[in-house]
């Protein structure tokens, strides 16, 4: 059975929420995934179930919605969050107790097979690798110890380009669906200063879609990547989403 996966950072609600979630269910109504990993949801804002009302009010796109709060500090303030058109018969979640991230899992049931799907967002650094590659090693652990299905789907901002330890590491185990560049948009806020102003534009993959097990990637492209026709600093988020088409065994 083919079906399609999509994953974005949502950028929390920061540069101007209330006109780039436009642009997010437009391109949403474009892509129309069947499952749709989410990073930096607001919780006060309830983002995640404000994106699936209006999925399904617009584009006629009726998903579940799993979410996953961040821990200490963080745990009013954002997480993660899965939106999926297919039963879910478990869900389960990782806290990695370093900063505050973690990680959630859904099984979701693909045309009656079992499809475990994963979402999560690792730790951002500029320089150090060293503690997405400990993130990256729990979840791989995590990921043997749910050993019990054989398709297998990882979703979200990694933070690293494949030539780090921590995306290589998920590289020798899971395969990227597409290494185009998703990061970072020129997006800028009501003051006119552009997210990750050191940082180059889309000039490197740090989102992913990793696949591993009885599934194959029929076809994966970079989305959620068009700017407002009408303001060319207003973009879906600071990053690019990632979809993917997968079939299942």
């Amino acid at each position: 059975m083919r079906f399609r996966v999509a994953t974005l950072n949502l950028e929390q609600d920061h540069k101007r929420w209330a006109l780039r979630r436009e642009l997010v269910i437009e391109q949403l109504g474009a892509v129309r995934p069947d499952v749709l990993a989410l990073n930096e949801v607001c919780l006060p804002l309830r983002t995640a179930h404000w994106i699936r009302d209006e999925a399904k009010a617009r584009c006629g796109l009726d998903y579940h919605l799993v979410q996953q709060t961040r821990v200490n500090g963080l745990s009013a303030v954002e997480g993660e969050a899965l939106l999926a058109r297919f039963p879910i018969v478990e869900t389960g979640n990782l806290d990695y107790r370093a900063r505050d991230i973690v990680a959630l899992v859904a099984r979701l049931l693909v045309g009656g097979a079992p499809v475990d799907l994963y979402v999560t967002h690792l730790i951002g650094s500029v320089h150090n690798d060293s503690l997405r590659l400990f993130q990256a090693q729990q979840l791989l652990a995590w990921i043997d110890g749910r050993d019990d299905v054989a398709a297998k789907i990882v979703c979200g901002d990694f933070n690293a380009t494949l030539d780090m330890p921590s995306a290589a590491l998920m590289a020798g185990r899971f395969a990227p669906t597409q290494t185009g560049p998703t990061a970072f948009t020129p997006l800028a806020g009501e003051d006119g200063e552009v997210t990750h102003p050191g940082r180059s534009r889309m000039d490197r993959c740090i989102d992913y879609i990793w696949v591993s097990g009885a599934l194959a990637v029929v076809e994966s492209r970079v989305c959620f990547d068009r700017a407002s026709p009408a303001d060319p600093a207003l973009w879906p988020s600071d990053h690019a989403g990632v979809w993917a088409d997968l079939e299942v065994a």
